[in-house]
């Protein structure tokens, strides 16, 4: 059973600059807490997998911790960081529902096709299950989404670059692991994917773009889409050759031709 496994942030769509950063900073706002991010700021943060881990972030810094009033015990401020992401993820998904956020090029496209060829598709994400499902809906379609497992927020306790997530997603839909394609966006993800012994596909994006990216099979700026520039192949450690946009056919040949990337 061929398998292809996608992220949702940064690979179903541009969620990150036109979704989550202007919604951390819109429940920044509503609560009154005397923190920003910007652009630069919020590039630091992905380093750290899952939304409430970079919100628990703030907390290290004892100013903004006096100044927003935070608890001191461990249970008080799991409290508090729950309300704060559940106001974070209703903004994200109003963002969404708006149409603010663009789903990435290729995406509609290449679900579709790995459907139609009979291939189990999935998203593994360590993002709110709700945020998640959302974004899926707009890039793919209702009726496609609904087709979709989605694995995300806290079905796992440990977030991204563990592999916790992947390793789950392989269990319960009986995946084999040579046949089974993750495309992700970021070091952390495809640390994740490998980490589960899948062979990787990365598509960066404007924050993601310098990473290092060394297991990953292929490497491109975008999965493309027809009247779109061609791709460009950052990487390509397969032999897969793209042309000018990245096709079904060309997933089969990262399964075929892992090269040095997706081993244990």
């Amino acid at each position: 059973m061929t398998a292809l496994v996608l992220d949702c942030d940064g690979v179903l769509a541009d969620t990150e600059r036109y979704g989550h950063l202007p919604a951390f900073n819109t429940t920044f706002e509503r609560y009154g807490l005397p923190v920003r991010w910007s652009e630069d700021d919020y590039a630091v943060k992905l380093r750290i997998g899952g939304g409430k881990e970079r919100m628990a972030s703030l907390f290290d810094d004892p100013g903004f911790a006096a100044a927003a009033g935070v608890p001191d015990d461990e249970e008080g401020r799991r409290e508090l960081l729950a309300r704060w992401h559940r106001t974070k993820t209703e903004e994200f998904t109003r963002l969404v529902a708006q149409g603010r956020v663009p789903p990435r090029p290729g995406i509609a496209r290449l679900v579709s096709a790995a459907v139609t060829g009979g291939w189990t598709v999935a998203v593994a994400s360590t993002s709110a299950e709700p945020s998640v499902r959302a974004v899926l809906t707009t890039a793919v379609g209702a009726e496609l989404a609904g087709r979709i497992p989605v694995f995300a927020g806290d079905v796992v306790p440990a977030k991204k670059p563990d592999p916790a997530v992947y390793e789950l997603t392989v269990a319960e839909l009986g995946l084999d692991r040579d046949d089974t394609l993750v495309v992700e966006d970021s070091r952390n993800g495809l640390l994740a994917a490998t980490g589960a012994g899948l062979p990787c596909l990365v598509t960066v994006n404007g924050y993601t773009r310098s990473e290092s990216f060394d297991e990953a099979v292929l490497v491109v700026s975008e999965l493309g889409d027809p009247g779109r520039p061609p791709v460009e192949v950052l990487a390509d450690r397969a032999g897969v050759a793209p042309g000018e946009q990245v096709e079904l056919e060309d997933l089969r040949r990262c399964l075929r031709g892992r090269g040095t990337g997706g081993g244990r």
